[in-house]
């Protein structure tokens, strides 16, 4: 089978395309025929190693321990394991393989069944794969973390990328008025996706206009986590959950000394994805509250040009790669 392989850490051009032997399914295991996958900025920190935590927490210190990228798939269940009970052969499914391999940029991947759940039929493959861990993230930044509630005003730092794209929708779903801040040629994507405010920021910086938020979500940008504990009503909640890497270690370094008891809270999240969270993100994509936003696909062979396309920070919401073999399914 083929599948994306890296050796080294690096930019786009050190991933190859390359033929790998097709894994078979253990015990509590599922084989998934893959058809779609979807890039997200975890896979760059792990192709760049830009974050040096990921070489320090067992990514590999100088080159990949783990040469597989991808987390996000969607496709069809080909076998499943003696042991493996809640899908069998022609199900169609999608899921995160984060804590699983990172395998997902390849024609077939075998995983623990409690990685997946079933795709509804009203889901296209592309679709299904733009979901998991963005659309986690972002429910989980806004519910959990920033225990989000009606009537709040809540603010989406990067809105149309992927995480950014779902939060919109997610914060109006949950009742919120939202106001998304991003750059002059998709204001109208983000006022489509509900917000109610858009901020063009390159015209306008949010954390000096005085308004204040009940609860900032920063999926991607910069400002100095200073700015925005400025821009925080006296209760309200910031939450990171990505940007760069200067945002992402004030974050977890500065984050939670800066918080005030009893006032602002400022700090990181982690999404955490499991077969409960994504039944209740799908619950929302059901309902018409949530629709994944996909800017482009790729095929597998051009994967590296994906990654450059992602690399670029300009896509509006999600990019998916499908698998040439799709046509013939």
């Amino acid at each position: 089978m083929k599948a994306i392989v890296y050796e080294k850490y690096g930019t786009p051009d050190v991933l190859q395309l390359k033929e790998v032997e097709k894994p078979a399914p253990k015990e509590d295991e599922v084989l998934v025929n893959v058809l779609a996958a979807s890039l997200n900025a975890y896979d760059w920190h792990f192709l760049s190693a830009d974050i040096f935590l990921i070489r320090l927490s067992g990514g590999g210190l100088f080159k990949p321990k783990n040469t597989r990228l991808g987390a996000d798939i969607a496709g069809r269940v080909e076998a499943v394991g003696k042991n493996a009970m809640q899908f069998q052969p022609g199900d169609e499914v999608f899921g995160d393989l984060a804590g699983y391999g990172n395998c997902g940029f390849a024609e077939y991947v075998s995983v623990p069944e409690s990685a997946l759940i079933l795709k509804p039929a009203s889901l296209s493959f592309e679709q299904a794969a733009a979901l998991p861990m963005a659309g986690i993230t972002a429910l989980q930044a806004l519910r959990d973390t920033g225990q989000i509630r009606p009537g709040q005003k809540v603010l989406i730092n990067g809105a149309t990328g992927g995480v950014g794209s779902f939060a919109v929708q997610i914060a109006k779903a949950f009742g919120a008025e939202v106001t998304a801040v991003s750059s002059t040629g998709k204001m109208e994507m983000v006022r489509s996706l509900g917000a109610d405010v858009v901020i063009d920021y390159t015209k306008e910086d949010f954390t000096k206009n005085g308004q204040q938020y009940d609860l900032i979500l920063a999926a991607n940008g910069y400002h100095p986590i200073s700015a925005y504990k400025r821009a925080l009503t006296p209760k309200g909640i910031y939450v990171m959950a990505g940007g760069t890497v200067a945002q992402i270690f004030q974050g977890l370094l500065l984050g939670p000394r800066m918080s005030e008891k009893g006032g602002r809270k400022l700090g990181p999240m982690v999404a955490h994805v499991n077969q409960k969270e994504l039944a209740a993100l799908l619950e929302l994509v059901q309902a018409g509250k949530v629709i994944p936003v996909i800017d482009r696909t790729f095929p597998l062979s051009e994967a590296a040009e994906a990654f450059r396309y992602l690399g670029e920070g300009h896509a509006r919401g999600k990019i998916v790669i499908t698998m040439e073999q799709q046509a013939n399914t």
